[in-house]
């Protein structure tokens, strides 16, 4: 009882705090090779307090030796996540309000160039992160970061570019990469009528909580992959809508928990 009565109400919020950043931080460095690294350093770690408490005095002067430069060596190693961390400081939610417009523009311009595309029967495959990253597939196609617009997702998939036949993966206003290879959905429920775009679109909604968009080649119909659901032969309208509210509104920002909110239709 005297620990509780000494316990001030700034070290709940010092805790919350604390509690908040490391989980942040462990979101960031989740599936990157941060993480592998991060595990390395647990591993040795356990290992100063083992060697210490065996009395491998040998053993334990290395380590710590090492420890006395660990500042340096996480800068030097972690460069690319503390990069990411800051600029995704910049990119919180309170700080979205002012991108909205952008956001909402940038939406616009894919519904656009989606309606485009399938007038043309142009086969297409783009990609919008939500909160997961799809850094691993980003890394496997060929850069852009180029503003979202119509006119530049045209030229990405049209037949005459090298890059057409991949998807184009989109983070707020932004093109991020084109030519990105998606993992294909197997599962024996997915219709054996739809092609490599769909299969594409689906795997991926499966494993992220990313959002696809597919215009089909053959019917220059447009479909949208959400949780791993497709639906198929949506027009303008609908597309914009079902965007705009998952994009803008809170509770549609995390993705559909029922079966039933995307019906699978080809």
């Amino acid at each position: 009882m005297e620990i509780l009565r000494e316990i001030r109400w700034q070290d709940f919020l010092d805790i919350v705090f604390v509690s908040i950043i490391v989980y942040r931080l462990l979101l960031i460095i989740k599936g990157t090779k941060a993480a592998q690294m991060l595990i390395g350093l647990g591993l040795l770690l356990l290992a100063s307090i083992f060697s210490g408490y065996l009395g491998l005095y040998t053993v334990n002067w290395i380590i710590q030796s090492l420890w006395a430069q660990i500042v340096i060596v996480l800068i030097v190693l972690f460069q690319p996540e503390i990069r990411r961390a800051l600029a995704q400081m910049g990119e919180a939610r309170f700080l979205q309000a002012f991108t909205s417009a952008e956001e909402l523009k940038s939406l616009d311009e894919i519904v656009k160039a989606s309606v485009a595309l399938a007038n043309r029967k142009m086969g297409a495959l783009i990609v919008i992160e939500r909160e997961t990253s799809l850094k691993d597939f980003v890394e496997m196609g060929t850069p852009l970061d180029a503003k979202v617009s119509k006119e530049i997702l045209l030229s990405i998939f049209h037949t005459t570019s090298p890059i057409h036949d991949g998807a184009v993966v989109i983070r707020g206003n932004r093109i991020l990469a084109a030519g990105c290879f998606l993992p294909i959905a197997l599962s024996s429920d997915v219709s054996k009528a739809l092609g490599t775009r769909h299969r594409a679109g689906i795997g991926l909604t499966e494993e992220t909580d990313a959002i696809a968009i597919i215009v089909s080649e053959e019917t220059g119909s447009i479909s949208l992959a959400v949780a791993g659901k497709l639906e198929s032969r949506i027009d303008m309208e609908v597309l914009r809508n079902k965007l705009t509210e998952i994009f803008t509104t809170s509770e549609a920002r995390r993705v559909p928990k029922r079966p039933s909110d995307f019906r699978e239709t080809v």
